[in-house]
């Protein structure tokens, strides 16, 4: 079975120790937006250079460079039996780039995976890790304003999804074991 995964999730559903969990299980690459920014700037390479501007300046990159970043990345031949997205896509024209991405590869997408969770228990878990990392800036208010972005931006993603017969939502909330064998279950229910 491949495995070409979208993961949706609010900021505290553990979607990065997710990904990475499931990564690993169904032995894909995880492909982190961040990552591929990073990357790209590290190295130096074009798209890196394009992304530093805007990121230097406190700028969103424009979907054309996250656009050609991912449909780079996807091409490389680690993704080709299979991949899972993290944080790319966010909005629906990236949805619709998406698509044309993976139909010039060949390979479309088999499920897009939504962490859900309660958004009074992903503000105390990220006002504990603000805590712990010393976050001052993650305030409660702060905390619960990503979450009313995130679910402003996400909802349209989701709703896509779940029109194409594509979306699977999955509760984030518990031990971290029963969180990922429950979406490992999701993913192989479809």
């Amino acid at each position: 079975m491949s495995a070409r995964l979208v993961l949706l999730g609010p900021p505290g559903a553990g979607k990065g120790t997710q990904a990475a969990r499931l990564a690993e299980r169904l032995q894909v690459p995880a492909i982190s937006t961040g990552d591929i920014f990073r990357a790209n700037i590290k190295g130096g390479t074009e798209l890196g250079r394009t992304v530093q501007e805007y990121t230097s300046r406190g700028a969103l990159v424009p979907d054309s460079v996250t656009n050609a970043m991912v449909r780079d990345r996807l091409a490389q031949a680690d993704a080709a039996e299979g991949f899972l997205l993290d944080g790319y896509p966010r909005n629906t024209a990236q949805v619709d780039e998406l698509e044309r991405i993976l139909a010039d590869l060949g390979h479309p997408l088999d499920r897009a995976v939504e962490i859900t969770a309660d958004p009074d228990v992903v503000t105390q878990r990220l006002l504990r890790r603000a805590e712990l990392e010393g976050r001052e800036d993650d305030t409660e208010d702060v905390i619960r304003h990503r979450l009313d972005v995130y679910a402003e931006q996400t909802a349209p993603i989701s709703d896509v999804y779940a029109q194409r017969g594509l979306l699977v939502q999955v509760d984030g909330i518990g031990d971290v074991d029963e969180v990922t064998e429950r979406l490992l279950a999701a993913i192989d229910a479809r």
